[in-house]
Formats: C-alpha cells, sequence, structure tokens
C-alpha cells in the first residue's frame, strides 16, 4: 500500500508542469548562470583593458612609468576627472605641475587617483596604476641612494617568502562555496512545489477529508507524502550535480583547473550524491512541516521561504573559514554541515569522522522533525482545512 500511495504521488508531480519546471529548468538556469559569473569573476581578465583619463601634458616619458601594464589604455583630456565622470574612462589621474622635474631636482610631487571602490573595473585600474606608482617609487628612491653611495640593502634589511598552507589552486574555494550553495538552492526551490501541494494542496482542494477516509493509516500516508519530497528533492540534487559538474567541465577553464581529486574521484563523487541524498530528507522533513501548517499553498509556500533562505546563512560563514579551522560544531549543525562537507570534499580531503558527525546529525533532526510532522498530521486540526 505504501508503495502505491508513493507511486501514484509521484506521477502526480510530474504530471504537473510546474513542478517540471521548478524542479528540472529552473535549478539548471540558476547553476548555470552561477557557475558562468563565478567563472567571469576568477578569470585572468586576458585581452580586457581599462582605459585611464589623464591630463594632456602627459607625455612619453610619463608613459613610462606604466611600462609593462599593457591592460592600461590612456584617454587625454583637458580635464580627467571630468572625464571620468562623463564614464568615458573607469578612473582618473592627475600629477602635480611639473612632476617629472620636480622628482629630478628632489621637490615635492603629488599624485591625485580618483576612481570607484563600487566598480569592479575602476578597483581593477586603480590598484594596477597603485602597483606601476609604487615600483617608480622604488626605482627613484633606488637611484637616489645610489647617487649618495649608500647601499639599497638600507630600504631592503630583509626579504618576505609568502607560501600557501595548501597547494591546492586558490579557485577552489569560490567552488567550494558555489556548490553546496547551488545545491541547497535547488534542492529547495525543488522539494518545494511538491511539498505545497501534497499536505496544504489537498486541503485547499477539499481531498484532503476523502484521503483519510480511506482504510489507510495516516501514518502511511505521511510516510508516503513525505517518501515523494524527499525523492524530487534529491533528484534535483543529483541533477543539480551532474550539470554542475558538465559546465565547469566543458564551459569554464579556471573552475575546471582548481577541480582536482586525483584517485579519490569516485569516491568523492559518491559521497557528495549521499550528503545530496541526507540533506533532501532533513529539508523534505522541514517542507512537510510548513505544508501541513499552511492551509492553502500560498500560505504553505510563504511558510517555506524561510527555509530556503536558510541555506544563505553558511555561504557567510563557512567563506571565510580555512579547511584546517573547521571543528565539530560545523559538520554537527544541520545545513551548515552541507556546506562544510562538501568544502571539505572539493579540497581532496575524505574524513570519515566528519562525514558520519554530519550524516548522524541530519537523521537526528530529519527524525525529530518527522515526528513533529506526524503528530501535526494525527490531529484534525491541522489536516482538516
Amino acid at each position: 500500500m505504501l508503495l502505491k500511495i508513493y507511486l501514484k504521488e509521484m506521477k502526480d508531480c510530474f504530471r504537473d508542469s510546474r513542478t517540471l519546471l521548478l524542479t528540472v529548468l529552473l535549478p539548471i538556469i540558476m547553476m548555470t548562470g552561477l557557475t558562468l559569473f563565478y567563472e567571469k569573476m576568477i578569470s585572468d581578465g586576458e585581452g580586457e583593458t581599462y582605459t585611464l583619463a589623464v591630463e594632456n601634458s602627459f607625455d612619453t616619458k610619463h608613459e613610462e612609468i606604466f611600462a609593462g601594464f599593457d591592460t592600461i589604455e590612456l584617454v587625454r583630456s583637458a580635464n580627467p576627472e571630468e572625464t571620468l565622470q562623463d564614464g568615458e574612462a573607469v578612473a582618473a589621474l592627475v600629477l602635480s605641475a611639473n612632476f617629472l622635474e620636480s622628482i629630478e631636482n628632489g621637490e615635492k610631487a603629488s599624485v591625485t587617483l580618483t576612481g570607484d571602490s563600487f566598480s569592479q573595473n575602476s578597483s581593477n585600474l586603480m590598484s594596477m596604476v597603485t602597483n606601476a606608482l609604487a615600483a617608480y617609487e622604488k626605482t627613484i628612491t633606488a637611484s637616489r641612494l645610489q647617487a649618495q653611495g649608500t647601499d639599497l640593502s638600507v630600504i631592503q634589511p630583509f626579504t618576505i617568502e609568502q607560501k600557501e598552507m595548501s597547494e591546492e589552486d586558490p579557485n577552489i574555494n569560490l567552488i567550494a562555496m558555489l556548490i553546496p550553495l547551488i545545491l541547497a538552492l535547488a534542492i529547495g526551490v525543488g522539494a518545494g512545489p511538491s511539498a505545497s501541494d501534497l499536505f496544504a494542496g489537498e486541503k485547499e482542494r477539499k481531498t484532503m477529508e476523502a484521503l483519510l477516509m480511506t482504510p489507510v493509516s495516516r501514518s502511511t500516508l505521511l510516510f508516503a507524502k513525505w517518501l515523494t519530497i524527499s525523492s524530487i528533492g534529491a533528484l534535483t540534487g543529483i541533477i543539480t550535480l551532474v550539470v554542475v559538474a558538465a559546465e565547469i567541465n566543458f564551459l569554464t577553464e579556471n573552475l575546471k583547473k582548481a577541480v582536482t581529486f586525483g584517485d579519490n574521484a569516485g569516491l568523492i563523487v559518491g559521497l557528495a550524491v549521499l550528503i545530496s541524498v541526507i540533506y533532501a530528507m532533513f529539508n523534505a522533513s522541514l517542507l512537510m512541516i510548513t505544508s501541513i501548517i499552511g492551509k492553502t499553498v500560498k500560505e504553505s509556500q510563504s511558510y517555506s521561504t524561510p527555509v530556503m533562505m536558510l541555506a544563505m546563512f553558511p555561504t557567510l560563514i563557512i567563506t571565510g573559514i580555512g579547511i584546517n579551522e573547521l571543528g565539530f560544531a560545523h559538520f554537527a549543525i544541520p545545513i551548515m554541515n552541507l556546506f562544510t562537507l562538501i568544502k571539505e570534499l572539493l579540497f581532496g580531503i575524505v574524513n570519515y569522522e566528519h562525514i558520519l558527525i554530519t550524516i548522524g546529525s541530519n537523521l537526528v533532526g530529519m527524525v525529530i522533525l518527522f515526528i513533529v510532522g506526524r503528530i501535526m498530521f494525527m490531529k484534525d486540526k491541522w489536516v482538516m482545512n
């Protein structure tokens, strides 16, 4: 009987074009957009130029300051800052009068760099200009010290060598933030319409009373509906992983270079699928409760929206935490542990203790939420409209 009810609910869900749209098409669009966005964000900007507004008096001697910075394109104007305001440049550079002569004579000179820190292009250009001016400043300082017969070690008493703790591509951290976020949102968006329809929808259509009159226990009905929501969420999660993997492999270059699992590729993919399924079951328990509470589909969707928004907070928390700083709490808190475990797996780390903590905490949370949903479903005040 449980299998028959389950298959019936699955067929009803996939007959609904809205469910198919939200379960398959919308997550794919979301994943594609976010994947391409992160690929563009971490690209090195090869072939892209930035326009810098300078004064008309900016001649070839001044241009030598930016030698080696081929991505900087100079735009001369009578008023560089006005040119910037008109949108003809992304930053403006104004030098004090007789800038080069003042430096040669040891007199005071100044530079004014204007830009918009809220603009990515302007920030990039300002950073490049600052680096070019800093290098030019060091050259001037070294020349003056040599002219005075001073050893250059005076201004550089020691050297700094910076090493990364991990040899992984730094872009892997962005993927570790991207994939769990897409996965959590896709599972929530995919399972949400089904959850709202299976409980609140039944009440709104006045079919719940007839369903409860059948010779099937409420526990069986509840479990079949919960299993349907879990299955749709798990299916969405698996589709998410497959599509993201395909897009990273065929549509990106930088993200593709960052992902290297070595000999553990099969194990890591299998664990990622397992975690997705378990998270879908936990998410189904939450959505089931919101649907039981709601009297209509619209009301149920209003209750489920905050549940989906919970997936945004781990992104803010986990992003700034190093892989070696993750502790017990990060793997024990449901929803957050989806982000922490997948982040660990993407770095090629398979820690079975962390995997068991994550699975165990999600199963405990799922059981508690399911029991709460069962208690509510057994009472007519929650299932009768």
